[in-house]
């Protein structure tokens, strides 16, 4: 039996052993945006310290900042082998709404091969996968076949406010070759793909204000401006009637797809009616000249996530309200800028207010830049021998039309590619109720991630 054989034996036999542990994790409420959950997200950081310490000779530290704390992880016994940081969250979304659930979102539960728990899939079944691994070859070979540090956080469910400050503080201690990502999905369940890029995200909220104050609608409605008339013909400007966004200058800097790239994602397997009526929608709607796939992974959006004003409760009651509210995101492709794509939007909303109404614009608080991963990167090709070793079939490449941020933050910090190489699917409703993690991809990820790091490690 060669050493990587030994490993795999190893984890096979441990498979009842690393699920409980699963269990385990996914049973504390590490549910970062409550407050309430503060004492959870202290354990659940101290839980994964205690499970990297146990794993192996790894130096553990668990270093605070002004939020959750961040569990770090090095062992450096490789020498001339690449060196890979291991990124992977420990907190986890709220389970609101309660009442949904099948079962209680922190009891976690096994059903027709599914553990269901808040966090199984998001993020705690993914990241246990690369502690176990690191285990695994301690316990069968004594070493890791690469050099390995880990960054688990606690605040990436909040948006990750002190992971950049963080990277920016400590380039020298996280310096490494590549970041390999235990968070963000694979496409699907039937195939398994690599993601080589993720939109990046810039929103802000408008307010109009018309009237100093509600105003009958009889005696003051057809001479006074309508907040709620202006907002909607405000958001109207925004895009083309072909839906092309409207705003000057908000394609400038938008590299767009070589012919390869657009073959590529025609080439994949995507029934565009399954998807309309998995969604509910009656036709696909967008961009021009873009198919759905492209729109959704490669072109920039300008999107109404929200807007509302006047009276809301039942029946009537018959005012012109003072004042209409809407909120914005944009979600962004290589190589636009957060900063800029709000500075445009902001100009656009501001030159076209329609009269009689006056404006406030505030941002989000906070934006992401886009990421993408070159075709060629010698990581992405470990991990496509990797994924194809574990099933069979040469992985599908595809994109990410969400947003995340870990990626960008390391790319231009530390100048860093991040391979993602997480086990969970699309499907399995993190954010939402009854959140799971297929038993079978918690097994396929301990075989997968050791076969990466052996790859590398040659």
């Amino acid at each position: 039996m060669t050493d990587l054989a030994a490993v795999l034996a190893h984890l096979e036999q441990g498979h009842d052993r690393i699920l409980g542990e699963l269990v385990e994790l996914a049973s504390i409420p590490s549910v970062s945006t409550d407050p309430a959950h503060a004492a959870d997200v202290h354990a659940a950081a101290a839980w994964v310290a205690t499970k990297l310490s146990a794993a192996g000779p790894f130096t553990v530290r668990r270093i605070p900042t002004p939020g959750a704390s961040i569990v770090y992880a090095e062992w450096l016994g490789a020498p001339g082998a690449p060196t890979a940081l291991i990124y992977g969250h420990y907190d986890v979304q709220p389970a609101d709404p309660v009442e949904l659930w099948h079962s209680p979102p922190f009891s976690p539960t096994l059903r027709k091969g599914r553990l269901y728990a808040r966090g199984a899939s998001d993020d705690k079944g993914p990241m246990l996968i690369a502690i176990k691994v690191a285990e695994a070859f301690f316990a069968v070979q004594g070493r890791l076949p690469i050099n390995v540090k880990f960054l688990i956080e606690g605040e990436e469910e909040t948006g990750s406010p002190n992971l950049e400050p963080f990277v920016a503080a400590h380039r020298e201690l996280l310096a490494a070759d590549v970041v390999i990502s235990a968070d963000g999905a694979m496409w699907r369940i039937d195939e398994p793909s690599l993601t080589v890029a993720n939109r990046g995200l810039a929103g802000l909220e408008l307010t109009l204000r018309g009237p100093g104050k509600d105003l009958h609608s009889g005696r003051h409605g057809g001479s006074v401006a309508n907040p709620l008339h202006a907002m909607a013909q405000l958001i109207a400007t925004l895009h083309q009637q072909d839906g092309r966004v409207a705003v000057a200058g908000f394609y400038d800097r938008v590299i767009e797809l070589s012919p390869a790239e657009r073959a590529e994602i025609a080439a994949l397997p995507f029934d565009e009616a399954v998807y309309l009526g998995a969604v509910g929608a009656s036709a696909a709607a967008g961009e021009p000249g873009y198919s759905t796939l492209e729109r959704q992974w490669t072109r920039p959006t300008l999107e109404l996530n929200g807007m509302w004003g006047g009276y809301q409760g039942p029946g009537q009651k018959t005012v012109v309200p003072s004042e209409a509210h809407a909120k914005i995101t944009c979600r962004l492709v290589p190589d636009q800028d957060p900063d800029e794509i709000i500075a445009l939007v902001e100009r656009h909303l501001k030159r076209h207010v329609p009269v009689g109404t006056q404006i406030t614009i505030t941002h989000g608080d906070h934006g992401a830049r886009p990421f993408r991963l070159a075709r060629d990167n010698r990581v992405l090709k470990a991990a496509e021998a990797a994924l194809e070793a574990t099933y069979g079939v040469v992985p599908l490449i595809v994109r990410m039309g969400g947003t995340v941020p870990v990626a960008e933050i390391f790319q231009r910090l530390m100048g860093l590619d991040t391979v993602y190489f997480s086990f969970s699917t699309g499907d399995e409703d993190f954010h939402a109720p009854n959140e799971f993690f297929r038993v079978h991809r918690l097994h396929e990820g301990l075989a997968a991630w050791a076969r990466l790091w052996e790859h590398l490690g040659q």
